[in-house]
């Protein structure tokens, strides 16, 4: 009988954001004081599971919250580039109230293909970085768990594609809340099923940035 392997895909925590920037992969931003909460509920919720490997993005909101993971689990944290933020040409756009990219018409030209997108990294891209981060987590932890922490939107095209949906989508229909979890569970190298849950739910107090 196969290996039950199971890889974890963290969303990091809330981020100190006053500004309401899409910050992408901008230095310099980081958890705040609830993301940095966020960040260690989680790490009590999966405190008594099986987790013998630890990876991040190398972005700091997402290696702040692998900090307390670490100490649970007496683990490093290896950086894996794969799973970084999609690239964004809005970067250090303002967003959310008054929907400062789609408000101004000098940014339309960016936007005339939603299904690749034309704004940003490709879906197929995202897949295949975040499918090779998979196979190296599952390969790193066989029969046992690892944990990846990550952001929203490669971690809900990966999901996307692993279900076998559609990846273009609408961003407010993401099921990947701050310090979610997208479990996914493997036999051998087969993906048998995937879970979500909201271990720091609690703690969201309101919508964030798509994608961050």
């Amino acid at each position: 009988m196969a290996e039950t392997t199971v890889v974890h895909l963290l969303r990091h925590g809330e981020v100190h954001n006053p500004t309401n920037i899409l910050y992408g992969r901008l230095p310099g931003y980081h958890l705040s004081e609830t993301g940095r909460q966020m960040a260690e509920t989680v790490a009590k919720s999966v405190a008594g599971r099986d987790v013998v490997a630890l990876f991040s993005s190398p972005l700091e909101r997402a290696q702040e919250t692998a900090a307390p993971l670490a100490a649970t689990f007496g683990l490093e944290v290896t950086l894996d580039e794969r799973l970084i933020e999609a690239e964004n040409i809005f970067e250090g756009v303002p967003v959310g109230n008054g929907d400062g990219v789609f408000r101004s018409p000098r940014h339309y030209r960016h936007l005339w293909n939603p299904m690749r997108p034309s704004w940003g990294e490709p879906y197929v891209d995202l897949v295949r970085r975040m499918k090779g981060a998979i196979d190296t987590a599952r390969d790193t932890a066989r029969g046992h768990e690892a944990i990846m922490v990550s952001h929203q939107l490669p971690i809900w095209v990966i999901r996307l594609a692993a279900e076998g949906r559609w990846l273009p989508h609408d961003p407010r229909r993401r099921q990947c809340g701050l310090a979610s979890l997208t479990s996914f569970s493997f036999e051998g190298d087969r993906l048998t099923s995937v879970g979500y849950s909201e271990p720091a739910g609690a703690l969201a107090k309101r919508p964030t940035v798509p994608g961050a």
